[in-house]
């Protein structure tokens, strides 16, 4: 841990960077299983009008791939339905989106969403969580440290 002060937003970037990491990784395939036909050649004819193939950024670095590693481990301390808003939210998927596969109204997923960061920030921080309070406390509190 770099930083000495956790806040959501920093928890935030990380698992952004994360997910962002977890796309440029190498697709796996699977041992044993090989293909013998040859590589088709195309004609110039065949490539008009075809969309070109999206270029992929290179390899994560090393350190980037440490810090996933790192991140993903913070996900343990959320329940599933946090875990997953958090997850998708990263991944860049739509509010509308997250809203319907997890089944909670807009405001109640964003609510979520800051309660699952600020849980990650108190718990990096080594503070306990507010017990007996509201999530809205939690989240103004894990605000309010940094």
């Amino acid at each position: 841990m770099s930083e000495s002060k956790w806040t959501p937003s920093l928890v935030e970037d990380r698992i952004i960077e994360a997910a962002d990491v977890m796309k440029r990784l190498p697709n796996v395939r699977v041992p044993g299983h090989f293909n013998t036909w040859p590589a088709m050649m195309a004609d110039f004819s065949d490539l008009v009008g075809r969309e070109p193939e999206r270029l992929r950024r290179g390899p994560p670095a090393p350190d980037a791939i440490s810090r996933m590693d790192e991140a993903l481990q913070w996900l343990q301390w959320l329940d599933p339905t946090e875990r997953k808003i958090v997850w998708l939210r990263v991944s860049g998927e739509r509010w509308k989106d997250i809203c319907w596969r997890v089944g909670l109204a807009r405001t109640a997923a964003n609510q979520r969403w800051l309660y699952a960061l600020s849980i990650i920030a108190f718990k990096l921080n080594g503070q306990q969580l507010p017990t007996r309070r509201s999530r809205q406390h939690a989240i103004e509190l894990a605000r309010a440290s940094h």
